[in-house]
């Protein structure tokens, strides 16, 4: 007698996807197109997420928001992103596992060696895609941040840069200030 095989008809396989990548302990991971990424970031790749970290806090206090890194959720899409940061506000952190990205203000990439690409092509589409307002790409390789704003379907409807490293960055309101992007 041979078993039968089990029917997973009706298992949501995204939800699945997405709840397995939060429990790999102690590790950041994320799902890009349906693929789990490990996460690793080097102390250079911190230092320029620190540097724009404190470069907007006063704002972000002013806001009432938060600065992070959190889960992020592209619900339908085999997607679960965990940016180098988020600006959110901060009602929003109390109780969520995940956010969306039009649930952001500011959403934040440093390129890496490992997934440039990554950043510069598919994390730019889905940001748009899924609404963040303001999308700031860091490229270490490039040496070079460009500012995407005005989301929508396709991609974004303005883009400022690519700027050389050392070009100030003015972030539109509810920022309101001037990005200095020097020692980057």
């Amino acid at each position: 007698m041979s078993a039968q095989p089990i029917a997973y008809g009706d298992v949501d396989h995204e939800a699945a996807l997405k709840y397995a990548v939060q429990l790999i302990d102690h590790r950041w991971a994320q799902v890009i197109e349906g693929r789990i990424v490990l996460m690793s970031p080097l102390w250079d790749h911190e230092r320029i997420a620190a540097r724009i970290r404190r470069q907007l806090d006063q704002r972000v206090d002013e806001l009432d928001c938060l600065t992070g890194s959190g889960n992020l959720d592209l619900p339908g899409s085999p997607n679960w992103y965990m940016p180098d940061l988020a600006v959110i506000p901060e009602a929003l952190a109390l109780g969520a596992a995940a956010l969306t990205p039009d649930q952001t203000l500011l959403v934040v990439e440093v390129t890496s060696e490992s997934n440039g690409d990554t950043d510069r092509v598919t994390k730019r589409k889905r940001y748009a895609q899924y609404g963040a307002p303001l999308y700031l790409l860091a490229d270490r390789q490039r040496r070079e941040c460009t500012l995407f704003a005005e989301p929508h379907d396709l991609g974004y409807a303005v883009v400022d840069g690519p700027h050389p490293f050392g070009t100030p960055i003015r972030l539109p309101e509810p920022f309101g200030l001037t990005l200095d992007t020097t020692g980057f």
